[in-house]
């Protein structure tokens, strides 16, 4: 067995704000910690569409007691990734970018955690790891051709072309009208009767006249059925519809990496929402010492947890650890 190249307090699975933020508390209550990235710094930021905007407000994005002073009423991604950015900066995080970790085994004491480059060793585990990184797939034919994403990142590319865009949700909307706007022909395939309860209010008008007036094509009660190279089958109430077809964006949603909550020990509930067991008041799971934190804590229900309500879930963890550190050796109690 390969001897742990270091030996931390705590080790943060996931480099999202979330994950910043844990790691600042740990800095904070004078834990040594260790917060390893399978991709980029904010990964899942990073692969949102480039001119995205939040629906929250710059200072409910704050981690750290730091400002997030914004140009627009709300921000855009390259301000998220900016601040973000500096937020590893002004606290010198201790981060380890494009290395994945693979699996995490308990020991005696503590925690075993491998990843892509090393073997480390840490008292407590925090998976910190969001949702963005597995699409919810469609399930049909075609669905693995190179015209079909499960993302959506810059309008210009698709100029000119024919595409379905599925989904009612805000990144669909996004995507259809910012493709709409740069001259492609959009077809919106959407399930419900009607675009998603939860789509940006500054939004809605916008894509519900679009849809009126025709410019964007919007097919309700409707699911894409197959994709073909140059067409696509779209079963509509009104019966099978094919139409041209140059791309697919499938903006199904997307959710947390289950195989691998499973694979660590963490026990999944059984219904739909698959939610990771964790107590909701130290956010520990049924493994003693191993802690849920942010978005990955809803499972499927994904609309549940986003930054400015999750930010707390650090300082729920670190107080938990400084706890079960004041138990085992009293007179080094670190707990304010």
């Amino acid at each position: 067995m390969e001897i742990p190249s270091a030996r931390y307090d705590l080790l943060i699975i996931g480099g999202g704000p979330i994950g910043l933020a844990c790691g600042i508390a740990a800095q904070a209550a004078g834990l040594t910690y260790l917060i390893v990235e399978k991709g980029c710094l904010v990964n899942s930021l990073y692969r949102y569409p480039q001119n995205m905007t939040f629906f929250s407000t710059s200072e409910r994005l704050e981690i750290g007691g730091v400002p997030f002073v914004s140009t627009n009423p709300k921000p855009k991604r390259a301000e998220a990734l900016e601040y973000y950015r500096r937020i590893q900066q002004k606290f010198a995080l201790e981060v380890h970018l494009f290395e994945e970790v693979t699996t995490v085994n308990p020991l005696d004491s503590g925690f075993e955690v491998i990843t892509s480059k090393s073997v480390y060793s840490a008292q407590y585990v925090v998976v910190a790891t969001g949702f963005y990184d597995i699409p919810c797939l469609m399930n049909i034919k075609g669905e693995n051709l190179p015209k079909v994403s499960h993302y959506y990142n810059d309008p210009h590319y698709y100029a000119g072309q024919h595409v379905v865009v599925v989904g009612a949700s805000n990144s669909s909307v996004d995507a259809a009208l910012e493709t709409y706007r740069k001259g492609a022909n959009v077809t919106l395939v959407v399930r419900a009767e009607s675009i998603g309860g939860r789509v940006k209010y500054w939004v809605r008008p916008d894509i519900e006249n679009r849809i009126a007036n025709g410019e964007v094509r919007a097919l309700f009660n409707s699911k894409l059925v197959e994709i073909r190279p140059t067409e696509v089958d779209i079963l509509t109430p009104a019966g099978l519809v094919t139409i041209q077809n140059d791309f697919v964006l499938a903006l199904t949603g997307y959710q947390p990496n289950f195989a691998f909550l499973k694979k660590i020990g963490i026990t999944l509930a059984e219904d739909h929402s698959r939610e990771p067991f964790h107590n909701r008041e130290t956010m520990e799971t049924n493994i003693p010492g191993l802690f849920l934190a942010g978005v990955v804590c809803g499972g499927m229900n994904t609309h549940l947890w986003f930054i400015e309500n999750s930010r707390v879930h650090a300082e729920q963890i670190v107080k938990r650890i400084l706890q079960d550190q004041a138990k085992a050796s009293p007179a080094l109690s670190r707990i304010p």
